[in-house]
């Protein structure tokens, strides 16, 4: 039998459930701890990265989380629905999906691509999303006031480029540039009832950044030049990222099919701006155009 949710009144976390997804370690981490501290009830799935699962269960514990654990490898349909009827079997319902399920490989770390690398991050960074939408979005629709949430990467609008080119690799960058287009789509399908956005995000820690293992294989220039070419100099903290999925959960209501690009102003780096130029036109010098004033021979 479907289940058929009752919207909570308003837009606050108290009663909520969500499923998110790579909620092993670093940024699904923390969203999924900055809403359990909220009072939203979690299911987190996990794939790979079993070494940190003790973290993330200690973690839950500690923020007072009422939640189920899911291991899934959420490119498969079955994984992803398996997933969803967790949350709903547990709870009741399903009011958030944050789709936080990607893989990228650096070009430092792999080198050129092979067809393993190429199918593996595409099906995670897309296909996956795909499954778990498709599997969630019932359940979102009977909530009366369903969101999702699309975690990205600027990668979409750089591609292998600058000093980015030795974090994104071209698959990973077609495959965020695709995300968007889920994005978009989505939100016409899941109107008036599902909003669907997206977080874009820069340079992370723990996400092509420090606490990765490409960041370590870096030169010391490499990573000044992706901190030069930021506009606020550093990598994003992983509250920086939870606090923006908080804001688009909880508090746009009127926000669907957008993206927030959280990336510290990377996107507009590398173009200094100049000094304004003091020019040519004295103080009292007309500036219309010809020798001739306007309204001069009018009277």
């Amino acid at each position: 039998m479907e289940h058929k949710a009752v919207p909570q009144a308003g837009g606050g976390p108290a009663g909520k459930v969500a499923l998110v997804a790579g909620a092993i370690r670093g940024i699904g981490l923390a969203i999924a701890e900055s809403l359990a501290r909220n009072g939203t009830r979690l299911v987190l799935t996990y794939y790979d990265w079993l070494d940190d699962l003790d973290t993330m269960h200690q973690t839950m514990k500690e923020a007072g989380a009422e939640y189920e654990a899911v291991h899934a490898d959420l490119r498969r349909e079955e994984d992803a629905a398996e997933a969803v009827r967790a949350a709903v079997e547990r709870f009741g319902r399903l009011d958030i999906l944050i789709n936080n399920i990607e893989r990228g490989g650096w070009p430092v770390v792999h080198g050129p691509y092979t067809k393993r690398q190429w199918d593996l991050e595409f099906d995670t960074t897309v296909t996956a999303k795909w499954n778990l939408f498709n599997a969630a979005f019932r359940h979102l629709q009977a909530s009366g006031a369903g969101c999702v949430v699309n975690i990205s990467s600027i990668s979409a609008e750089i591609g292998r480029a600058g000093p980015a080119a030795v974090v994104f690799n071209d698959c990973y960058s077609l495959s965020n540039r695709a995300v968007g287009a889920l994005t978009r789509q989505w939100a016409r399908i899941g109107a008036p009832k599902v909003r669907v956005n997206e977080l874009m995000l820069g340079f992370f820690d723990t996400r092509h950044g420090p606490g990765t293992r490409g960041w370590g294989l870096l030169s010391e220039e490499q990573k000044q030049a992706i901190i030069d070419h930021t506009l606020l100099r550093r990598t994003g903290r992983l509250e920086d990222a939870a606090k923006a999925v908080d804001f688009m959960v909880f508090n746009a209501p009127f926000m669907t099919g957008a993206v927030i690009r959280l990336d510290g102003g990377y996107l507009l780096g590398g173009e200094d701006v100049p000094e304004m130029p003091k020019g040519v036109v004295g103080p009292d010098e007309p500036t219309f155009g010809g020798s001739r004033r306007p309204g001069a021979d009018e009277g």
